[in-house]
This record gives structure tokens, C-alpha cells and sequence, in this order.
């Protein structure tokens, strides 16, 4: 089997769309990209999207957020994305098939994704007014690439060793052993 071709669509032809695919697609400038990484993600990368899902969860119920985990779109401007964690806090969705305005999100790099999660994601993702946190977890080595709101910036800060994310609209933290338990060792 060949890989599908770009295709041109509108926003709501690719939703309607999207429903029946037998893979997901990200949609960016009218075009629909497929997800190769739908055949199958890597062991440590299902792991550690459920390991920081899984410890944010209660937290996020207390509060009265949405947590979702790889299969929730977020919309960003005219594109659609699948991150992997999502976390979204104080407002209701304006579409049952997308988020719009996330606090927290999350990409686990794979080979495959790690220049778009570094560069193209980045650029659209920390547009979202609503957004205070963006982390990139490297899935080789305990290393998380946190970028953080402060003002109208982001500051980058790499997490290693003891380092702890805060998670302020949770009133929760992330550790490195949260993320990788069962994936690396300390």
C-alpha cells in the first residue's frame, strides 16, 4: 500500500472527513497530512503520554478540566493537531470534535515528528492565548524541554535529574520519574 497524497479540503470537509479515515491526519494551510506514527507508536512513547496523563488525571478531575491523550484535535487558527497530552482548564469547547484554547500541552518526540514538535508546532502552539506551558519529552533519554509564559515570553528550560514541571492550573507537579517510570531508569 502507497501513502495517501496530500489533499487540498477545507477545514469542515477535513472534519467530516476525518470520522471515516482509516488513519489520522493533521490538517495545516488546506492541506491534510497523514500521521505515519498511526500504525503504531513506540512502546516508551505510549508509555510516557499514559504516565503523564495518568499522573495528572485526578488533579485535573478536582478541578474541573479535560485531560485527553493523542485522540482529541486541538485547532490552532485554520490547522488541526493531535497532541499528545492536552490539558484544558476553565473553558467549555466550542466543538465536540476539537479543543481550542489548552493550558498544558504535551509532545513525546519520535523520529518521525521531532523537527515539526521542535519548530513548526512551537511557532503555532505558543500563539494560543490560552496556552502557559508546552513541554517536549525526548523518549530516549530523561530529558523534558519545558517552554513556560512568563508575560508576553516563553522561556525554555530544560527538566533533568530532580527537576520538577509545575503545572500551575492543577496546583500539581510533574517529576522525570512521573514521565519515565517503567520507561528509562533514573
Amino acid at each position: 500500500m502507497t501513502d495517501p497524497a496530500f489533499q487540498a479540503m477545507s477545514v469542515d470537509e477535513y472534519l467530516r472527513s476525518e470520522e471515516t479515515s482509516p488513519y489520522k491526519r493533521e490538517y495545516v494551510a488546506g492541506f491534510v497530512y497523514p500521521l505515519h506514527a498511526q500504525a503504531g507508536v513506540s512502546q516508551p512513547h505510549s508509555l510516557i503520554c499514559t504516565n503523564i496523563a495518568g499522573t495528572l488525571f485526578g488533579a485535573a478531575r478536582r478541578h474541573g478540566c479535560r485531560l485527553h491523550i493523542t485522540d482529541m484535535r486541538l485547532q490552532v487558527g485554520a490547522a488541526m493537531f493531535y497532541p499528545d497530552v492536552m490539558l484544558v482548564c476553565g473553558q467549555e469547547t466550542p466543538h465536540a470534535l476539537y479543543e481550542t484554547a489548552p493550558c498544558v500541552l504535551v509532545e513525546v518526540l519520535s523520529p518521525s515528528t521531532a523537527a515539526n514538535d521542535r519548530v513548526g508546532k512551537y511557532a503555532m502552539y505558543t500563539g494560543l492565548p490560552s496556552l502557559q506551558t508546552y513541554l517536549i519529552v525526548e523518549q530516549t533519554q530523561r530529558r523534558v524541554y519545558e517552554y513556560r509564559r512568563q508575560g508576553s515570553e516563553w522561556v525554555l528550560r530544560e527538566v533533568t535529574g530532580g527537576d520538577t514541571i509545575e503545572i500551575p492550573a492543577l496546583g500539581a507537579t510533574l517529576t522525570l520519574d512521573d514521565i519515565y517510570g517503567g520507561v528509562l531508569p533514573a
